[in-house]
């Protein structure tokens, strides 16, 4: 390339072994301090930029350093609003992880704001490249020579943001009442008829009080938001006119997704859209609700290493990207990258963005995304790696709500209940023992072939010991580790679930290559969502009914399961994806929440609201320890804290759980004090209706029974909605002994009285 502008800076004579100021562009006296990580560059410069999305450069500042690999100094006369970015001068030698190139304005990693969006140039890439992103793509060789082109005016800017350290006052959910909706911040009220229009889709659209009133009458205690890091799009949607719906290709770690505000927040400046998220977070608290986040300190979104040269790549290939033995990228997310928490700068990134977000915006938790490429040390998983470490020691961020995605795509990559405590993590078995239950298994019987028991289910429904029993000591993170799902983001709804045999992701443009083949879904007969079928018609007039069953067989279990359940958001509403198992290029009416209102509809979500109701009133159902099958006596119990029993009633003996045409079984669980209510669960998996009599609770030597007195039924999956329960005296009770008929495929919950 051509020799660098003559106002290249020199490195100044500075103490290299002396104090530095925070990493990031932060308001001191009478301007800003600023750090920045680049150890193996030349010189370092700051740029000031005029605001605007393409503001013009105003002046360029040669830092100090490197000091410790920190670039660093103060810049007076700079004030909040200030857009800015960084240029770095050293070697070009891709292949060994340095692509310092100065023609490249980069987005500063600890950002506060970011504005504008990365168009996708070819000039924004640090090597040579032709194409159009928006036509055939951007092609060209990932080691070639350096581009010399500026890539200012195709790149987004930082801002300098004032501090604000607000008084949070957060609901403090325990993990055992704790109920998780998963959402998208713009998905979830961009259709929402009660929300005024300029604030659907937007942060202060999901605090709106009528959403708020529709999150605490449905019961759900925690919002777990999807990626609202500022993301950008992934170069290969441009040309099929798609974009980056979820979210997972961050930017920057510290500054919120500017669309996602309002425009009155956007055209106020970056300071607006932060206090406008960090606004959106207190309403909730005010309400009780708390907010998690999901994130990605996986990777970035700078894609493979072809990809565009935006900013940690420019700033330091090698520190932030991990590499093989042969300088390529390890890549074990799926996305071309991974950020290397090998590196001591890297955790510290993490650390910070994490805190920050906790003490300045207030969020009370985090679910990592792909968590394992992030605890990897070079030959594999490590619950014990330093970032894991740190964060169970940090007195801020051990104290929040963290949650792990236990798997990743690389070598060992499946670590389900590997996590150490206080994390939870998201249960993979337990979603597919409760869709094989329900769906895979009810679809092979249907076909005259067999199921496979009851064992697996049994497992996931008494909080998955299998897994997160480990600890130090054994059994100190509890069922309530588990975080159980039955759909999430990525995959089939719940609505699809039952109405698709085969994914449809015609509309992403992958000739169907992406998403899962594994959904263990039943159409139930016919695939797809038809209308006939909505309406009741001949060809699906029995069809409807039983979907809609099977729909409130997997919610029951979810929320009635030892475990912190996950509802995704929308499937308390029969939201579907049109059988689109991977929607995260459908920023549409494909992925956003229908708002609409239907007699099958408001049905659902009241049974939801049943349901999560019943869960709140009784202790036995929110289990917040491991079950023993023996009396608590710490808890002052005199009875077994859970029981197995099979349709006569008799406790389930080893040849029945073996057997896999055992398809009823009776989950029996005692009030965690002996004056607290009982709950027997009771479920049918067979297609043939079950005759089941109902258990009592065993009793010590000298106790009088029976214990209880009598069961009354609390609630029906057969019911479409909860108040078909029969009415009529007695016409809900039933005493120990008595029989209770279970139509095919249901679920029965009992309450002792």
């Amino acid at each position: 390339m051509t020799q660098p502008p003559a106002h290249r800076p020199t490195v100044q004579p500075t103490d290299r072994h002396g104090h530095v100021p925070p990493l990031g562009v932060h308001l001191a006296g009478d301007g800003v301090d600023v750090a920045v990580a680049a150890p193996y560059a030349d010189a370092v410069e700051l740029c000031l930029h005029e605001p605007g999305p393409r503001g013009a450069e105003q002046r360029r500042i040669r830092l100090d350093g490197p000091t410790y690999g920190i670039w660093h100094g103060h810049v007076p006369d700079v004030e909040a609003g200030q857009h800015y970015g960084f240029r770095t001068y050293g070697r070009w030698a891709p292949q060994e992880g340095h692509r310092h190139n100065p023609a490249k304005l980069l987005v500063d990693p600890y950002a506060r704001a970011i504005v504008g969006r990365f168009d996708h140039d070819s000039a924004a890439y640090g090597q040579e490249m032709t194409g159009d992103a928006h036509d055939q793509g951007v092609q060209g060789d990932p080691y070639g020579p350096a581009d010399e082109r500026d890539s200012a005016p195709h790149v987004p800017r930082s801002v300098v943001v004032a501090p604000q350290h607000p008084e949070i006052v957060r609901p403090h959910v325990p993990w055992s009442s704790t109920v998780v909706y998963e959402a998208h911040v713009r998905g979830l009220t961009q259709n929402h008829p009660g929300i005024p229009e300029h604030l659907r889709g937007t942060y202060a659209g999901l605090a709106h009080p009528v959403m708020i009133d529709y999150l605490r009458s449905l019961g759900v205690t925690t919002v777990e938001l999807l990626p609202v890091h500022a993301f950008v799009d992934e170069p290969h949607l441009l040309a099929k006119d798609l974009t980056n719906y979820w979210g997972y290709a961050t930017l920057g770690y510290f500054a919120p997704h500017a669309p996602y505000a309002t425009r009155a927040a956007q055209e106020a400046g970056a300071g607006a859209v932060v206090d406008e998220i960090r606004g959106m977070v207190h309403l909730l608290h005010e309400a009780g609700i708390e907010v998690i986040l999901d994130v990605v300190y996986n990777h970035t979104g700078e894609a493979g290493d072809g990809g565009p040269h935006l900013s940690f790549r420019g700033l330091d290939d090698s520190l932030y990207y991990r590499r093989g033995p042969d300088g390529v990228y390890d890549d074990v997310t799926g996305t071309g990258n991974t950020v290397d928490t090998r590196r001591s700068r890297v955790v510290q990134l993490v650390l910070d963005s994490l805190r920050y977000w906790a003490s300045e915006i207030g969020v009370d938790g985090f679910r990592f995304d792909l968590a394992v490429s992030t605890a990897r040390q070079t030959d594999g998983f490590d619950p014990r790696h330093p970032l894991l470490v740190a964060m169970q020691t940090d007195p801020v961020i051990s104290g929040l709500k963290l949650i792990a995605e236990p798997w990743d795509v690389g070598l060992g990559g499946w670590n389900t209940g590997g996590f150490p405590p206080p994390f939870a993590e998201w249960n993979d078995r337990y979603r597919d023992a409760v869709r094989q239950f329900w769906l895979a298994d009810a679809a092979a019987l249907s076909h005259g072939r067999q199921g496979d028991g009851v064992r697996e289910l049994a497992t996931r429904l008494a909080g998955s010991q299998d897994l997160f029993g480990g600890g130090e000591p054994p059994l100190v993170r509890g069922p309530v580790a588990s975080i159980n799902l039955v759909t999430a983001h990525d995959g089939f709804t719940l609505a699809d679930l039952v109405a698709y045999d085969h994914k449809h992701n015609e509309a992403n443009g992958e000739d169907g290559r992406d998403g899962s083949d594994d959904n263990r879904s039943w159409n139930h007969g016919i695939e797809g969502r038809r209308k006939e079928l909505e309406d009741g018609d001949d060809l699906g007039g029995e069809i409807a009914p039983l979907r809609r069953r099977s729909v409130r067989n997997l919610l029951a279990t979810l929320i009635l399961s030892a475990g912190t359940p996950m509802i995704t958001a929308g499937d308390e509403r029969g939201r579907t994806q049109r059988g689109n198992n991977n929607a995260y290029c459908q920023d549409n009416e494909i992925s956003w929440m229908d708002w609409s209102t239907s007699d099958p509809v408001d049905d659902l979500r009241a049974t939801v609201q049943h349901l999560l109701t019943l869960r709140s009133s009784h202790r036995a159902l929110r289990a917040d320890a491991f079950f023993l099958g023996r009396p608590r006596h710490r808890l002052r119990t005199s009875v077994d804290d859970l029981s197995w029993h099979r349709a006569d009633g008799a406790a389930m003996q080893p040849d029945d759980w073996d057997d896999p045409g055992t398809r009823v079984v009776q989950m029996l669980r005692t009030g965690p004090q002996d004056e607290a209510h009982d709950v027997l669960v009771v479920l049918n998996g067979s297609l043939d209706a079950a005759r089941v009599t109902l258990t009592d609770v065993e009793l010590p030597d000298g106790v009088d029974g029976p214990r209880p007195a009598a069961w009354e039924l609390a609630w029906d999956s057969a019911w479409e909605r909860p108040d078909d329960a029969p009415v009529g005296p007695d016409a809900n009770t039933a005493a120990p002994g008595d029989e209770s008929v279970l139509e095919p495929l249901s679920l029965q919950v009992w309450i002792s009285v």
